[in-house]
C-alpha cells in the first residue's frame, strides 16, 4: 500500500511587494539645458518668417522693399530694391506679376533702361520669348548709337542705343525697376521710335504715384507691380 501524502503544506512564499519606481529627475547634457533655454533672437526671427508666410504674394514683395532717407540727396525717401532682389521668392513674384500681364500678346523686344531695368527686363524677355535691348548711359555702348537728352527728376541725362536694335514696326515693351516722373521711360521710348518700332507698353515694379509720372506716358499702357 502506497504511503499516505502528508496534509501539511509547506509555508507559503512570502509574496514580493512591488515598489513604484523611483523616478529620478532627468539630467540634460549641457548642449541639451542650453537647446532648452529660450533664444529670444530665434524666436523673433522665426516669428517674422511666420508672419511674412502669411503675407500675399504682393505684399510680401513690398516687405521686401527698403527705405532710404535723403538718398541721392536730402530730402528724398529712395526704394532701395536690393532686399527684394536677393530674396528668391520676392524676385519670382514680381516676375510674375509683370509676365502674366503680357502672356499671349506680340511683344517682339523687351527695352530694359539702365541700370535696374536691365535686371527686370532681360528676365522678363526670357520669359516672354521676346529679345532684350538696353538702353544705356552714354559712354557705354561700343558701336554707332541713336541718343536722346531729357529731363530728369533731379538733372538732366541721356540715353542711348544701338543703331538698328530694333526692326521696324517690332512691338516694344520699355521696362524699368521706378516710375517716378517718366522722364527716363519716356526718352527709351522715343528711342524706340526713331528706329521705327512702336512702344505697345511700359512695365514697371514700383510707381510713386504722387509724381504723376504716368500721366506723361499716357495714351501708352503702364502696368506697376507696387504703388507708393
Amino acid at each position: 500500500m502506497a504511503p499516505k501524502k502528508s496534509k501539511t503544506r509547506p509555508p507559503l512564499l512570502a509574496r514580493r511587494t512591488k515598489r513604484p519606481p523611483v523616478r529620478h529627475a532627468k539630467r540634460h547634457a549641457p548642449d541639451q539645458e542650453r537647446a532648452l533655454e529660450p533664444d529670444t533672437a530665434r524666436d523673433g526671427a522665426l516669428g517674422a518668417h511666420a508672419l511674412r508666410a502669411q503675407l500675399t504674394s504682393v505684399d510680401f514683395a513690398r516687405s521686401m522693399i527698403r527705405d532710404i532717407p535723403d538718398f541721392p540727396k536730402p530730402g528724398i525717401m529712395f526704394k532701395d530694391i536690393t532686399p527684394l532682389l536677393a530674396s528668391p521668392r520676392a524676385f519670382h513674384i514680381v516676375l510674375d506679376a509683370l509676365a502674366e500681364r503680357f502672356i499671349g500678346e506680340h511683344i517682339d523686344v523687351v527695352v530694359g533702361v539702365e541700370a535696374r531695368g536691365f535686371v527686370f527686363g532681360g528676365a522678363l524677355a526670357a520669359r516672354l520669348n521676346a529679345s532684350f535691348v538696353p538702353a544705356r548711359k552714354p559712354g557705354k555702348l561700343p558701336a554707332e548709337v541713336d541718343r536722346v537728352v531729357y529731363d530728369t527728376e533731379y538733372s538732366t541725362a541721356e540715353l542711348q542705343m544701338h543703331k538698328d536694335s530694333i526692326a521696324e514696326e517690332s512691338h516694344c515693351l520699355v521696362v524699368d525697376d521706378l516710375l517716378a516722373t517718366g522722364g527716363t521711360a519716356k526718352a527709351a521710348a522715343d528711342l524706340v521710335r526713331m528706329q521705327g518700332g512702336y512702344v505697345v507698353a511700359y512695365a514697371f515694379v514700383i510707381e510713386l504715384a504722387f509724381l504723376n509720372g504716368r500721366e506723361k506716358l499716357l495714351p501708352v499702357r503702364v502696368e506697376t507691380v507696387l504703388t507708393y
